[in-house]
């Protein structure tokens, strides 16, 4: 694939760790993503330029992730009309629930997904960029429905060693 079509942007690269569960996970699916650290604070023009070209430079799904204030997701979201998913990361004294506070009480008119708070936000995070570029491509549905297949059997495998050791 010449471009990305997913973005992943985070706040610092201390996030890195687990980020790198989120591009991980995209690169299950065949998704490299475009991948960058900027902040919402710090350089805020970077932002504001990055989101305006997102969509002419193939993006089509923006995951934001930062912890504390998190606006890194909503001002992305200010600037675009691409579907923007933002994952609260734990830091600070709140441990991440003022990231998440932040990133799910936007105002009306600046819609941002949200998903769980770290590791497993950030794998979720590209599961759903992956459920909405796969409306429209029938290759990473296909891999997508095999992937919920396969979730499936692994919990049928749970069970029965559970059964097992219960009839043993």
């Amino acid at each position: 694939m010449p471009n990305p079509r997913i973005a992943i942007v985070f706040g610092s690269d201390s996030d890195w760790p687990t980020m790198e569960k989120c591009v991980a996970q995209l690169k299950t699916f065949g998704e490299k993503p475009f991948v960058e650290v900027m902040s919402a604070h710090r350089n805020p023009d970077r932002v504001q330029i990055f989101a305006a070209s997102a969509e002419e430079n193939g993006i089509e799904v923006i995951i934001a992730a930062a912890g504390m204030s998190n606006a890194l997701a909503g001002a992305i979201a200010a600037h675009t009309t691409l579907p923007v998913i933002g994952i609260p990361l734990v830091s600070g004294s709140m441990q991440g629930m003022d990231a998440l506070l932040s990133t799910v009480q936007m105002p009306p008119g600046i819609p941002v997904a949200t998903v769980s708070v770290g590791d497993a936000g950030a794998t979720n995070a590209a599961l759903l960029a992956v459920q909405i570029i796969a409306r429209h491509d029938e290759k990473l549905s296909a891999a997508y429905r095999k992937f919920k297949s396969d979730q499936a059997d692994k919990v049928a495998q749970r069970n029965q060693r559970v059964q097992d050791k219960l009839n043993s």
